[in-house]
């Protein structure tokens, strides 16, 4: 199955946002992949406020099966979390366990006034019950398949599928 298009996928998400965001709306990347959607989100949305930053390695539910990814990165919150709207962005949406750490990250520093979600990809095969408020699009995909976004050194985002056995 082919790819569909980051960037499509990126501007449909960032129509979605569009008029449901404020000036005052935080948005929050989770590493690595959320970071750069945000980022991009950020500049087409025209927020004021700087993105903050999530890494969820030390707060998933599976992290002693999974082990310790050699890129773990400090997350950062260059605003007042607390009474704030903030949008989780993320770019794969797969079982929900990675926003759930996420929330878990989001709360250590502080209490939101609302919390949504946002992603580039909506994969499906949740184990948990979570949904996003805003996707760039949906994929029906098998469990073995690795959705994956990538981005150039120029900026853009670029998506591949790949079955976990290496074929394309």
């Amino acid at each position: 199955m082919p790819a569909p298009d980051a960037e499509a996928l990126l501007a449909t998400l960032a129509a979605a946002m569009q008029g449901q965001v404020g000036r005052d709306t935080a948005l929050i990347g989770i590493h690595s992949g959320g970071v750069w959607v945000a980022e991009r989100l950020h500049e087409r949305l025209g927020l004021p406020t700087p993105i903050g930053t999530i890494d969820v390695a030390f707060y998933r539910d599976d992290f002693e099966s999974r082990g310790l990814k050699v890129d773990v990165r400090p997350s950062a919150m260059p605003f007042e979390v607390e009474g704030r709207d903030v949008v989780l962005v993320d770019d794969v949406l797969y079982t929900g366990r990675t926003t759930r750490a996420a929330l878990n990250v989001l709360f250590d520093y502080g209490r939101p006034a609302r919390v949504r979600l946002a992603t580039l990809v909506d994969r499906g095969g949740r184990e948990l019950p979570i949904a996003p408020d805003f996707v760039g699009g949906s994929l029906e995909v098998s469990a073995d398949d690795i959705v994956v976004v990538e981005r150039t050194p120029a900026g853009r985002l670029s998506l591949t599928i790949t079955r976990s056995d290496g074929a394309a």
